[in-house]
């Protein structure tokens, strides 16, 4: 048995059926060099590589016990069943098999939650790009593992090296835990949660005291968002439980000239050109550009590439100016926004959040994120999240086919309908953004107003033309 971190208790009992809690990685591989035992590359092929990965993929076993009468949060039984007819799947992009198409069925799969009962991953096998590729899907629950674990163990699916994991042997399912042994481990862990309560309460003082006195000691920022205060939108509502995603990439090369000439580091860049696409976006809309919105940026406390299960979280509110038309402004608003972000983040402890969510009742969460996801209103602390991290350096490979895209986006969150997730993978930047079915005409309209704000900005940066947005897959 394995316990549950808070982090991972607040993803599970902050799910409800309108406001599911799995991550999505996407991969396309390029099959055209595939060398596989068949010739060439099949569903069957991919199923026989998944079970040559399945003994280096441990958390693909945990699956979730409930403690008797709620008496403590649930926790991992490790070496469960698993069903592959269930757990590997195999889809059609309908024709002519370019990214839109693509995409809508990413969105499809991104709209039904995973089944509780069992592990709480799936993958899918999806067949009719053009070009001999194909992508595979992973949707994997917040849970069991968040954005950089999820990528890790999407890696060590998709490649062939020869990594020490290959060689270990298959668990065989193990028993399910009886009642006493669960309610054995819960009173331990009961006690061993206490021993760490004193340290936390008095770290929480510390931290709230710092970031107070940091606070009173700053100068007012009339151009950055208030507090508890995010600016009512159209993305800002009770969400829909179906979802539509969007993709594109553009060149990091390109990206990085650009973050080298303007002098700002590669993540405010990114948050610059988000808050270009969104006034883009509430203009185009008819909405109000009058007041910054507010951006919840989520960060790693753990980027190791071996961390393949848990959640290592924290999270910062950024201001995004919408109101300021121009984009040099909106960017120097940013590092004054993310200086601010950073430096709280330090004050309070980047760990702290997570230390307290070990107190927080499964109970209490449910109950709260319930209400709000019922609740015809707009989230009170953020508008959208938008999350950019480092992805894989090298390419992937599997017996010879290439993963030449990669993509990747996290949940939403209730009242805030969209999410921007942006992933570097070897040479390119890759812009995912999933939002529910209710609130964009579509979806592509944010990847188009990104890149759109990108080459705004590239151009003040002294390069002229548009970006180069990374060519699709097209039929």
């Amino acid at each position: 048995m394995k316990r549950l971190s808070g982090w991972d208790v607040l993803m599970l009992a902050s799910e409800t059926p309108n406001v599911h809690q799995h991550t999505l990685k996407v991969a396309v591989v390029d099959t055209s060099n595939f060398q596989g035992s068949e010739g060439r590359a099949t569903f069957e092929a991919f199923r026989d590589v998944f079970r040559d990965r399945l003994p280096g993929l441990e958390p693909m076993r945990y699956q979730l016990v409930d403690t008797p009468w709620r008496l403590h949060r649930p926790i991992w039984r490790e070496d469960a069943e698993l069903d592959l007819d269930y757990h590997l799947q195999h889809v059609e992009i309908p024709a002519p098999g370019g990214r839109r198409e693509l995409d809508a069925v990413i969105g499809a799969i991104a709209s039904t939650p995973l089944d509780r009962s069992r592990p709480l991953w799936q993958f899918y096998y999806a067949e009719g790009l053009s070009d001999q590729r194909v992508a595979v899907i992973g949707k994997v629950h917040h849970v069991l593992a968040d954005g950089v674990a999820s990528a890790n163990l999407m890696a060590r699916t998709l490649d062939v090296g020869d990594p020490e994991y290959t060689q270990q042997q298959h668990n065989s399912a193990s028993v399910a835990p009886s009642t006493g042994e669960v309610l054995r481990f819960a009173a331990r862990d009961h006690a061993a949660r206490i021993r760490t309560l004193p340290s936390a309460v008095r770290d929480g003082v510390v931290g709230a005291y710092r970031l107070q006195r940091r606070a009173r000691q700053r100068l007012s920022h009339p151009g950055l968002a208030e507090r508890f205060d995010p600016a009512p939108t159209f993305l800002n509502h009770k969400l829909s439980p179906g979802r539509t995603f969007a993709s594109a990439a553009l060149p990091l090369a390109d990206v990085k000239s650009v973050s080298k000439r303007l002098e700002v580091t590669l993540n405010d860049l990114v948050l610059t050109v988000a808050a270009g696409a969104l006034r883009r976006l509430l203009l185009d809309y008819g909405e109000a550009t009058d007041r910054p919105l507010v951006a919840s940026v989520p960060t790693a406390t753990d980027t190791s590439p071996d961390r393949i299960t848990g959640n290592a979280l924290a999270t910062m509110l950024v201001s995004l100016p919408v109101q300021v038309a121009d984009p040099m402004g909106r960017l120097g608003l940013i590092r004054t926004s993310t200086r601010i972000a950073k430096e709280d983040h330090q004050l309070l402890g980047p760990t702290l959040v997570g230390r307290w969510l070990e107190f927080v009742p499964p109970t209490v969460t449910r109950a709260t994120f319930g209400w709000m996801s019922r609740r015809a209103a707009p989230n009170q602390l953020f508008n959208l999240i938008v999350s950019n991290v480092p992805g894989p350096r090298d390419r992937g490979e599997v017996a010879g086919a290439v993963v030449s895209e990669f993509y990747s986006v996290g949940p939403l969150a209730a009242g805030a309908a969209l999410n921007i997730t942006v992933w570097s993978y070897v040479d390119q930047l890759s812009v995912s953004v999933l939002a529910d079915d209710a609130t964009l005409n579509d979806t592509h309209e944010v990847t188009e107003a990104f890149a759109a704000a990108f080459t705004e900005l590239r151009e003040l940066a002294g390069f002229p033309g548009a970006a180069d947005v990374a060519p699709a897959p097209t039929g």
